[in-house]
């Protein structure tokens, strides 16, 4: 269930499955039983519950659960903001089946319970929370008590993962038929705690009417592209990464982004850079290849062997006119190409600067000419056959695409930023978001906190790039890197370093193989 749902395609597959014979009450009372059963797992039989409801169908979902859980034997007090005659509809309908008192919500009604059922507000909330809605989401936060949500916690906004007001920090999340951007989204994702998917009969194959276009980075969304070593194989075509690297005391970026492409599957992988760093990396490199890389006129004539047909700059490469011909000439070459770091902040801005250059101990300055991002684009859509990805962490997002860095959302700012540039983008964090210029996106979430470690982000560019080498597709060989990167970090747990990630991959292969097949 790796696709994402906006709040209106959410509601969507709601007609649609009231239409093909599962009424909107049935989907409500089977959500309410969701809520229940979730409920019950979360303390002991006999417990006492508070289930808040709002003034919607968020609100008769936890009718619904409150009164399945009172046939239960739970002790369930339940508490309504607004006013029972203002509900409309299926929660009308529901309210009524409810036997006892319904109470004004108030900061009282967490007094001597166990659990806390947030029903006030689901993901279509517009607008932020205020008043008697504040301050009682402020008295469940501050109570302590363990919190279930019932499609998102209130106060979040379901379709960007952020919030404007106070909002419910919750332990357990349940949501109906599949995800929203929230529940993957940070902040969201946090205050969601762990999030159960449940099923409520809605028929999966209206998915098939919708246009989905977001999806949750498993390797059910790649995996099928995925390209496993097969009889008869060689390492001539299983693809030639060339990784560009920087100078002497730079270098050391490079050689992480080649290992990590050799690692998942590249046949060959080079180190180019120049002579006195090809020295340094002589003295680390065994199975990678070395070339001898003098500026833009040398990498043309590396690429001209179109054998050599992914190409990674940036890593450790130096901030400068000299990296931003360096990627000119990559995208020039037909290869596919892949812009990390120092290549992508060589491209963001316009104008000389001073930048500090150390080079063999002796430290000076220099005046760099940087070049304007959209001779990036303009280079990027010349040759549209070859695939490029670009991958930011928010600064560097913020330097080559500075009035989207504002945009609430980071999925439409990827989005935006794909549409834009022509590239993929890899706009990297915890909630990593990978989008196409043709507006598909993917949100990953197997990233461990471990993965915040110098280096991390020159082994997912050496990632990509050993994918693309091998000829998988563009979207999706970044989409996998990505999820391959997290699968490693969780594999070797704490202490990680950048050098390790490499090394958890034949691991990491073996065990998604098993799974696909």
């Amino acid at each position: 269930m790796h696709e994402i749902l906006t709040n209106e395609q959410m509601a969507e597959a709601d007609r649609r499955a009231d239409a093909r014979g599962v009424p909107f009450l049935t989907l409500m009372e089977n959500a309410g039983r969701a809520v229940a059963d979730e409920a019950a797992r979360m303390v002991r039989p006999g417990s006492r519950i508070a289930v808040l409801c709002g003034p919607g169908n968020n609100g008769g979902d936890g009718f619904v659960a409150a009164r399945l859980l009172r046939e239960r034997g739970y002790d369930v007090r339940l508490w309504l903001l607004g006013e029972r005659t203002a509900l409309k509809g299926d929660a009308a309908e529901v309210a009524r089946r409810w036997p006892l008192v319904v109470r004004a919500a108030s900061p009282d009604a967490l007094q001597s319970m166990h659990l806390v059922i947030d029903a006030l507000f689901g993901a279509g909330l517009s607008r932020g929370l205020s008043g008697d809605a504040a301050e009682l989401v402020e008295a469940v936060n501050a109570s302590g008590l363990p919190v279930l949500s019932v499609d998102v916690p209130s106060g979040l906004s379901g379709s960007t993962g952020t919030h404007e007001c106070p909002v419910v920090r919750a332990a357990r999340t349940i949501t109906f038929f599949r995800k929203k951007p929230a529940h993957l989204l940070l902040p969201g994702r946090a205050l969601c705690g762990d999030v159960v998917v449940a099923d409520i009969g809605i028929p999966d194959d209206v998915l098939d009417q919708l246009p989905i276009s977001t999806f949750e980075n498993t390797p059910a969304l790649w995996g099928a592209d995925f390209l496993w070593p097969g009889a008869g194989g060689h390492k001539y075509n299983r693809g030639h990464a060339l990784v560009v690297s920087g100078p002497p005391f730079q270098s050391g970026a490079a050689r992480l982004g080649a290992r990590a492409a050799l690692r998942v599957g590249a046949g060959l992988v080079t180190v180019a850079g120049s002579s006195s760093a090809t020295a340094i990396n002589a003295a680390h490199l065994t199975a990678i290849m070395l070339a001898v890389c003098n500026g833009a006129a040398s990498l043309r004539e590396i690429l001209a062997d179109t054998r050599k047909n992914a190409v990674l700059i940036g890593p450790g490469a130096g901030v400068g006119s000299d990296t931003a011909d360096l990627v000119q000439t990559a995208l020039a070459s037909g290869a596919e190409t892949v812009l990390d770091a120092d290549a992508l902040t060589s491209l963001a801005v316009t104008g000389d600067a001073p930048t500090e250059k150390v080079q063999f101990g002796f430290t000076g300055t220099r005046t760099q000419s940087t070049t304007n991002a959209q001779s990036l684009f303009d280079a990027i859509r010349a040759n549209p056959a070859r695939g490029v990805v670009l991958t930011p962490h928010d600064g560097e997002f913020a330097r080559l695409f500075p009035d989207l860095a504002t945009v609430a959302s980071k999925l439409d700012r990827a989005r935006q930023a794909a549409a834009r540039s022509g590239a993929i983008v890899v706009v990297k964090g915890a909630d990593t978001v990978i989008a196409a210029p043709d507006g598909r996106a993917a949100i990953n979430s197997n990233a461990p906190p471990t993965l915040a470690t110098a280096g991390s982000g020159d082994v997912l560019a050496g990632l990509i790039t050993g994918l693309l080498a091998q000829r998988m597709p563009v979207f999706e060989a970044s989409c996998a890197a990505v999820w391959l990167h997290g699968a490693a970090a969780n594999a070797f747990g704490l202490g990680l370093i950048a050098e390790d990630l490499p090394e958890q991959l034949p691991r990491v292969l073996t065990e998604l193989r098993d799974t696909l097949k």
